[in-house]
């Protein structure tokens, strides 16, 4: 199989001199591209680690709001439950900004979402039951929790894209574009030495001829 050359290269110096540089500039960026790519999976396996924690906590902490609220039906009853789930007011403050991650511009997610005593919530202490009282508490936590998954989760998902594109630059250098270049440096130093011989051997004959005249 021929070795794949850059098309259109005129075997000069000047183009030896460019190709040379870009072949320094392509084994330069290579190389900070495979420092990225490896951090940028470790990074990516640092974060997973997370997700696993955060996921098994909402369930949790979901799981036990659900039994509580339940146990709270099964003491008040599902209307007088819904009646006291209808007068809590949504109080849920989210602020979505952003920072960078080796370069990736990923979510950064700040929520306000505090402890509220059945006052707060707009239901009172004689017409409901403690449990609901503990659910609606481990349901405001399970709230934050999910927000902090979000973020978690988005941020794993724009590193996977990210290291995706990174992998296919640093293949595209590595098996195409470094090896055009290297392939083509030395044809045309090759065909330079052959233009070399070449004149020598006519500045030969032309001398040789200028001595028998």
């Amino acid at each position: 199989m021929a070795q794949e050359m850059i098309e259109g290269i005129n075997p000069t110096r000047m183009e030896l001199l460019k190709l040379k540089d870009r072949e320094k500039l392509a084994v330069k960026g290579h190389s900070l591209l495979k420092e990225k790519r490896n951090a940028l999976i470790m990074e990516f396996f640092n974060i997973l680690e997370r997700v696993k924690g955060s996921r098994e906590g909402v369930e949790a902490t979901l799981q036990e709001a659900y039994k509580d609220l339940s146990d709270a039906q099964m003491v008040m009853g599902d209307l007088a439950v819904k009646k006291s789930a209808m007068s809590v007011k949504e109080s849920v403050n989210v602020e979505i900004e952003s920072r960078s991650v080796m370069g990736v511009v990923v979510p950064l997610i700040e929520s306000e979402i505090g402890q509220k005593n059945m006052v707060q919530r707009g239901y009172g202490f004689l017409e409901t039951s403690v449990k609901l009282d503990e659910a609606a508490s481990k349901f405001e936590e399970s709230i934050k929790l999910i927000i902090e998954l979000a973020e978690i989760e988005k941020t794993i998902m724009l590193l996977a894209i990210e290291i995706e594109s990174t992998k296919r630059r640093v293949n595209a250098l590595e098996h195409i574009i470094i090896p055009k270049l290297e392939n083509t440096v030395k044809y045309i130093e090759m065909r330079l030495e052959e233009m070399e011989r070449e004149n020598f051997v006519r500045l030969k004959m032309i001398k040789k001829t200028m001595e028998m005249e």
